[in-house]
């Protein structure tokens, strides 16, 4: 299969790359830094003016999957235009070209679990009514809208992931990252929330393994799928976990307050995943120790 990865310098990127080219696929890079490695198989993005006609109007692809765009909560509700631009503009441009130039090649789009909000009911479903807390939910759920028009209008087939909470060796920023850099200061210190708020965690090399899946699975209509592990993992817990893993005491303690744009509690529901063949490999005590080897030697 020949595949394009857009964002393939990113945390997800760079993991899904490497797996799809284990695989013995065709992979192609795309993204807005230089990848001196894969440079005959990589195409160079002007930030600011994300032009993807070339990338799709000299080379085919069987699949297209976009890593690229922020990630960052506290970022879009400072500064919202650069979010929709990266997460809502950039997908459109994507599809364009694809329309363009190579309407037989599918779209994976990896959206996120913040076009929920905070769901009134849970394990949330895909048929759950959306509710964003920041632009980046609200973006992420209009790029959504932007598959399902280019499937509706021009039958481009397209698939939206909306992932949960992943992670894993490489990811540089979000909640175990940041627990490390507090730890290493080797003074006391407070985190968000009370600690009864809840994640679904899913580790990164379990995450790729879904992208394959869904590639061979979706039927490519628009569909909107969970990407997660079904279990709802209180912060505090997940906390412990972690530091539990440290040769020296760690205090904290949760200061109560809530940070905006974040939500309460998550748990997806991951029948459409399973119904695929998915099955985690990865617990969270044994992603969180394979993360914990690879931070400590950064």
């Amino acid at each position: 299969m020949k595949i394009l990865i857009i964002g393939s310098m990113g945390f997800i990127g760079q993991h899904l790359f490497r797996y799809f080219s284990e695989k013995d696929n065709e992979v192609w890079g795309a993204d807005i830094v230089y990848d001196y490695i894969n440079k005959d198989r990589f195409f160079l993005i002007d930030a600011s003016k994300s032009d993807y006609n070339s990338v799709f109007q000299f080379t085919e692809y069987n699949l297209c999957v976009n890593c690229s765009g922020a990630a960052n909560v506290p970022a879009s509700l400072k500064n919202p235009l650069h979010d929709y631009s990266l997460n809502t503009i950039n997908v459109f441009s994507i599809l364009e070209a694809i329309r363009k130039y190579q309407p037989a090649c599918k779209f994976i789009n990896l959206s996120s679990a913040a076009v929920y909000g905070n769901p009134k009911h849970l394990p949330v479903r895909e048929d759950s009514i959306p509710g964003p807390l920041s632009p980046y939910g609200f973006h992420k759920l209009q790029a959504e809208q932007i598959c399902k028009e280019f499937y509706d209008l021009y039958n481009i087939r397209t698939c939206s992931l909306r992932i949960f909470s992943v992670y894993g060796p490489g990811l540089k920023k979000q909640i175990f990252w940041d627990l490390y850099s507090k730890a290493k200061s080797g003074v006391p210190f407070s985190l968000f929330g009370t600690g009864n708020e809840s994640r679904d965690y899913i580790f990164i090399l379990d995450l790729v393994k879904v992208i394959e899946l869904v590639a061979r699975h979706s039927a490519f209509s628009a569909d909107v799928i969970n990407v997660a592990n079904g279990e709802e993992i209180m912060i505090k817990n997940a906390v412990s976990i972690f530091f539990g893993l440290f040769d020296h005491e760690i205090r904290y303690s949760f200061s109560g307050e809530t940070r905006e744009g974040d939500p309460v509690n998550w748990v997806a529901d991951i029948t459409k995943l399973v119904s695929y063949g998915y099955r985690p490999a990865f617990t969270i005590e044994k992603g969180l120790e394979y993360y914990y080897k690879w931070v400590i030697n950064e």
